[in-house]
């Protein structure tokens, strides 16, 4: 069974569709007890950091995460659930994320926002799971206008070009985040899903 957590932020239908379509057991879920019980969490989301961690409080989901993500589940962020795993972003003046990953989010300048359509991935880590038999420079879909900037390099598995080559994906131990829409990336998305689907 996989969760994938509901807090109000994001298209949560086409990413359960999705899952399920790659051969995933699901449900979408704002109960601790169910991200407790999963075997794997999912952490989807559009939007701003700041309403997003003020959604996460309310529903008193935080400590959850942070015990599924120490107990090694699989946890994989989508979009704004990659971002907010981050320290600090800055969407709306300066706000805290979760802290599991070290680094902040920060917004593309002097180009237009957001970066809205296709684009590649240059896949850093090939040894990554969730890029499991993806071909390097697969396009994927994007809509965001700030990107994370982890400290520790090497949990980078794949970079973009935007005008600057910034991170678009990352894999850290249990951990895996993307800041394009597998859901909305047809056959590389889909893979990318099993891959996650897939880990033991």
């Amino acid at each position: 069974m996989i969760a994938i957590i509901d807090y109000g932020m994001g298209n949560l239908r086409s990413v359960q569709k999705a899952f399920e379509k790659a051969g995933a057991e699901t449900v979408v879920t704002q109960k601790a007890s169910d991200i407790k019980a999963a075997q794997k969490i999912v952490l989807p989301g559009v939007g701003a950091m700041r309403p997003a961690m003020e959604k996460l409080t309310e529903l008193g989901l935080i400590p959850v995460i942070k015990n599924v993500v120490n107990e090694n589940k699989p946890f994989f962020g989508i979009c704004l659930g990659f971002q907010i795993l981050f320290e600090v972003g800055y969407e709306g003046g300066k706000v805290e994320g979760l802290g599991i990953l070290k680094g902040s989010v920060e917004k593309f300048t002097k180009l237009k926002v957001p970066q809205m359509g296709w684009n590649q991935l240059n896949i850093s880590n090939k040894n990554c799971a969730i890029f499991k038999n993806i071909p390097d420079q697969s396009n994927v879909y994007f809509c965001h206008s700030y990107y994370v900037k982890p400290k520790d390099q090497s949990i980078i598995a794949t970079t973009t070009n935007y005008g600057i080559d910034y991170c678009s994906s990352i894999c850290s131990n249990n951990i895996f985040g993307v800041q394009f829409h597998p859901e909305k990336s047809q056959e590389v998305g889909l893979e990318i899903i099993k891959n996650f689907i897939s880990i033991e």
